[in-house]
Parts: C-alpha cells; sequence; structure tokens
C-alpha cells in the first residue's frame, strides 16, 4: 500500500510513503515498485541510483538539474538522519514558475520525495552523518549538470541554515541565480 499526494503548491511535486512492516526483527519496506507506481499514476523508468553521504549538520547539496536531453525526474529518500528537502518550478510558461515547495524526508516519517523533470532540487542536513538515496531517470551527464544558487533572493526558501552555517561546495557556492539561467524546461499544462 503506497500513500501519495502532492506536496503544496507544486501539485507535480509527490511526498510518497511506502509501507513497512515492522516485526521484531526490524522492518521490511518495498521502496520501489514500477508496477505500483505505474498503476498510481506515476509511469517512471529509473536507469541510475546515487547515494550521498553528509557528515556535518547544515550540509546543503543544491539546487541542482541536469538539462536535455539528459533531463532527470528524481525520488528521493533518507536512509539515515534527516534532511529539509526543496523543489523550484523551472518550466518557463508554468503557474508557478519561480515557486518552491519544501518538507522534511526522515528516515522516521519514512517517507520520499518524487522531483519531476523541470523542476530543481536541494536539501539541507538536519543531522550530522545523513544518507540521501536517489533514483534518476536519465545518466549523469556533466554536461548537461546544472543548477540555481541555493540562496537565490527571489525563491524566498527558508533553509533554516545561514550563509555562514552551510556546509557547501564550490559549484553550489556559485551557480547562477534563476534570472540569469538559461531553461530549457517548458511548461505544456
Amino acid at each position: 500500500m503506497l500513500d501519495i499526494s502532492p506536496l503544496g503548491g507544486l501539485p507535480e511535486v509527490k511526498v510518497i510513503r511506502p509501507q513497512r512492516f515492522m516485526d521484531e526483527r526490524g522492518f521490511f519496506s518495498e521502496t520501489w515498485n514500477e508496477e505500483a507506481m505505474r498503476e498510481a499514476g506515476l509511469d517512471l523508468h529509473f536507469v541510475q541510483d546515487n547515494h550521498s553521504l553528509s557528515r556535518t549538520k547544515g550540509t546543503l547539496r543544491g539546487l541542482h538539474f541536469q538539462s536535455p536531453p539528459f533531463e532527470q525526474a528524481k525520488l528521493v529518500r533518507v536512509v539515515r538522519g534527516s534532511v529539509l528537502d526543496a523543489v523550484v518550478d523551472i518550466r518557463h510558461g508554468s503557474p508557478t514558475f519561480g515557486h518552491h515547495v519544501s518538507t522534511v524526508i526522515s528516515v522516521d516519517a519514512w517517507n520520499q520525495i518524487l522531483v519531476p523533470v523541470g523542476f530543481v532540487h536541494g536539501f539541507v542536513t538536519l543531522e550530522p552523518d545523513t544518507e540521501v538515496v536517489y533514483k534518476v531517470t536519465n545518466l549523469y551527464s556533466r554536461e548537461h549538470d546544472k543548477g540555481v544558487r541555493w540562496n537565490d533572493p527571489e525563491l524566498g526558501i527558508d533553509w533554516g541554515v545561514s550563509e555562514a552555517e552551510a556546509v557547501l561546495s564550490e559549484k553550489d557556492r556559485n551557480q547562477p541565480l534563476l534570472k540569469q539561467l538559461d531553461v530549457d524546461f517548458v511548461y505544456t499544462g
């Protein structure tokens, strides 16, 4: 049994809660089932799994996306710790262009977030030694790896960390603002 619901003002972004079967040994959970997801209206085929470890609370990764023809949808979950996850609509012509939603993803909540194509994604760790696992629908391409600056004032994302506290890669620190981005995604209704 799956619990799938839209996240806030971006209905294309979904929160998914797979069922967990608990007993004295621990638990079992089917975190992805292509047929069950297709029956629920999510027809995706994942081709790559990624796994990140962030040692420090306040590590910020994002905001990232890949441009066509290597665009990716992502299914993101936390296997240790917790993150504040943020998603921004970057589809030209969309009524929600530049709008964002955010939610906490954690082991305790056992939730996942589905980030569709045409949205940028990022997260900040809320605990040390947080591990994030995510599936993507297209292979990684360095040439198509792009991003938006995490603290773009026009986005207004409250990450819960200051610029001084955020642990960032040099790449993420120097991403362009959304208004400087040459976006390849178009809203189709």
